[in-house]
C-alpha cells in the first residue's frame, strides 16, 4: 500500500451511493489522450480502462483495491481492498473485446477464525490469488502487510486457515517498515503460492527484494531503475515465467512510474536464485499518462490481464481498472 499520492493525478469527485447487485459502477476513459483504447504501447495493447465509483455494495465501500483474481468458472473478478473486504465484480466487454463496463455483484468482509470481520491492524490485506484443486471449490489466498501472513479463504471471505510461512517472512523485525511487507502474491503450479515483499528487507541489498516459496526457498528480484521502485504484485504465466508489476513514487510533484516486467522463473534456492526481469511496458505520468497507485494484477484469458489502482479511499485519487494484452513479441 502506498499511503501518499501524486498531486498530478486527475482530481475527480467520485459519487458515493448504495449499489444493488448488477448496478454499473464504472465509467470508461483512456489512459493517454494520444493512445486510444485498442492501441499498443511498448509490449502491451490497451484493451479498455474504467474509473470505478465509490459505490457501496452490501454495506462495503468499493475503494482501496490492492489485489485481483479472475474466476473463470464463475465469470467473476474478485477485488480485494486493503481494508479487508472482498468484492465480487462482473466485467463487461464490447463487440471487440474492449473492457467497457463493470457490475457490482457482492461484497464480503474477510473474517477471522471465529467468524468475526477483521479489524485494524489485522485487516491490512494486500494481494490475492485463486487456487483450484480437482473436485473442490476454488479458494482464495490473501497476503497481509502490517501483520505479515498468508490466509486461505472461501469466496465469501470465511477463514479456512493460515498458511505456513518461512521465519524470514513471519518476523516483522526483518522488514524495514511495517507497511512494506507481503505486497505481492501469485500461484505457481510447481511451488504453490509464492509471495514477495514490497521493498528490500533489512538483510537484502538495496534495490533487490526476495520472492519466497512457503518452504523458504527464494529468488532475488532486482527492482527497476526508477527511483523508489517497489514490487506490488505478480502473476505466474502459463509458460512458467513471472510477470511483475512495479510502482515508483518519489514525491507529489515528481512522476509516478508504473512498470510491467517479465522474467524467467527457474528453480528457487535457499540463497535466492537471481532473476533477470526485462521491461514489458513502462508508464510515466510525466509523459501524459493518467496514472494512479496501481497495485493489483491478475491473469484474465489467453494473453489478457487486468490491473487495478489503490485510491487509498480518498476522492483525490482514482480507482482505475485496466485490461491489457501482452503482445506476441512480449509473450515470447
Amino acid at each position: 500500500m502506498l499511503r501518499l499520492f501524486p498531486a498530478l493525478l486527475l482530481i475527480v469527485l467520485l459519487h458515493t451511493g448504495a449499489c444493488a447487485a448488477d448496478d454499473l459502477i464504472a465509467t470508461p476513459l483512456t489512459l493517454h489522450e494520444q493512445i486510444k483504447t485498442g492501441a499498443s504501447h511498448a509490449g502491451v495493447r490497451l484493451l479498455g480502462t474504467l474509473r470505478l465509483n465509490h459505490a457501496t455494495i452490501n454495506g462495503q465501500t468499493l475503494c482501496g483495491l490492492s489485489g485481483l483474481a479472475w474466476d473463470e468458472s464463475a465469470g467473476l473478478l474478485y477485488a480485494l481492498s486493503d481494508r479487508g473486504v472482498l468484492f465480487h465484480l462482473r466485467p463487461g466487454f464490447d463487440a471487440d473485446g474492449m473492457l467497457d463496463s463493470l457490475q457490482a455483484v457482492a461484497a464480503y468482509p474477510l473474517r477471522d477464525e471465529v467468524d468475526k470481520p477483521l479489524r485494524p491492524p489485522l485487516n491490512d490485506s494486500e494481494a490475492l490469488g485463486l487456487e483450484r484443486r480437482d473436485g473442490q471449490p476454488a479458494t482464495l489466498l490473501v497476503s497481509f502487510e502490517i501483520r505479515p501472513r498468508v490466509v486461505r479463504y472461501d469466496r465469501s471471505g470465511h477463514w479456512l486457515g493460515e498458511q505456513d510461512l518461512p521465519m524470514a517472512l513471519r518476523d516483522l523485525r526483518q522488514y524495514r517498515d511495517a507497511n512494506q511487507a507481503l505486497e505481492a502474491l501469485a500461484i505457481d503450479p510447481r511451488w504453490g503460492f509464492i509471495t514477495g515483499t514490497e521493498a528490500p528487507r533489512r538483510d537484502d541489498p538495496p534495490g533487490q527484494v526476495r520472492i519466497f516459496t512457503r518452504d523458504g526457498l527464494s529468488w532475488r528480484y532486482p527492482l527497476g531503475s526508477a527511483p523508489n521502485s517497489a514490487l506490488v504484485d505478480m502473476v505466474v504465466l502459463d509458460d512458467g515465467r513471472l510477470l511483475t508489476l512495479e510502482r515508483a513514487f518519489t514525491a507529489p510533484l515528481r512522476p509516478l512510474i508504473i512498470s510491467l516486467r517479465r522474467s524467467p522463473l527457474p528453480a528457487p534456492s535457499t540463497a535466492g536464485t537471481p532473476l533477470t526481469p526485462q521491461d514489458v511496458a513502462v508508464f510515466d505520468s510525466s509523459q501524459g499518462w493518467l496514472l494512479d497507485n496501481f497495485e493489483g494484477l491478475s491473469h484474465y484469458r489467453e494473453q489478457r490481464f487486468f490491473m487495478v489502482s489503490d485510491d487509498n479511499c480518498n476522492s483525490w485519487q482514482n480507482t482505475l481498472l485496466v485490461q491489457f494484452e501482452l503482445l506476441p513479441a512480449a509473450a515470447r
